[in-house]
């Protein structure tokens, strides 16, 4: 899918079921607030979060006191809702593809919930890797969720890769230091369960651009 075609397409579901509808909808982020605390951060640590959409999680942010917050998202319609919610100078709205994105900056903290999932071409892991590497500072942190290997196949009418702690790690590659991993049940609107795979890693040496190829995380063991 490129990158205008993913657009339309969220932008699409956002439309057509609502933000409270669609089926990555949380009314409280927990998990990932619980593993962002768990980091203890200093308030002024710049986060962004990639594929946020209409996501709580900037709300709770500024509300504990962070001070530097970023979403990155495809969706023009989902970011015009967190404006409304937060107000339009409160957090940094930034419309991109995350693929075609050229960070300005970089970011103590990345958080990923349910985009990385989606990404099934190995080019396009790659390049995610590569993304994350160009945004984050050295010692900073990434948290990401992903769909467990016993996750739906499948999601909002898209294809998906599931995986298992070890080989999510396998993708960040050896630049990153794993902290913590754990497993989430989200319940969808409809009540329908869905298993994630959630890591925490460190950025422990100077960042580069990764040469190699992305894991195929179908190549790993269950972790």
């Amino acid at each position: 899918m490129v990158s205008g075609d993913r657009g339309a397409h969220w932008d699409a579901a956002y439309r057509g079921r609502g933000s409270e509808g669609v089926s990555w909808y949380q009314s409280s982020p927990t998990i990932s607030i619980e593993l962002i605390d768990d980091l203890s951060p200093p308030r002024e640590t710049a986060v962004v979060d990639v594929g946020g959409g209409a996501s709580r999680l900037i709300d709770v942010l500024l509300d504990e006191g962070f001070s530097d917050v970023s979403v990155v998202d495809v969706s023009d319609v989902a970011l015009a809702e967190v404006g409304r919610r937060v107000g339009p100078t409160a957090a940094s709205l930034i419309h991109a593809d995350l693929l075609a994105w050229t960070p300005t900056r970089r970011y103590g903290l990345w958080h990923d919930r349910a985009v990385l999932h989606f990404l099934v071409d190995p080019a396009e892991r790659n390049r995610y890797v590569e993304v994350l590497h160009l945004a984050l500072k050295p010692g900073g942190y990434v948290v990401v969720g992903v769909f467990a290997f016993d996750g739906p196949e499948r999601c909002s009418g898209l294809p998906v890769v599931r995986y298992s702690a070890d080989a999510l790690s396998e993708l960040l590659g050896a630049d990153f230091e794993v902290v913590a991993h754990r497993r989430e049940e989200h319940v969808t609107p409809t009540g329908a369960i869905q298993p994630f795979t959630w890591l925490t890693a460190r950025l422990c040496m100077q960042p580069r651009i990764p040469l190699r190829a992305a894991a195929d995380p179908h190549d790993a063991t269950e972790g």
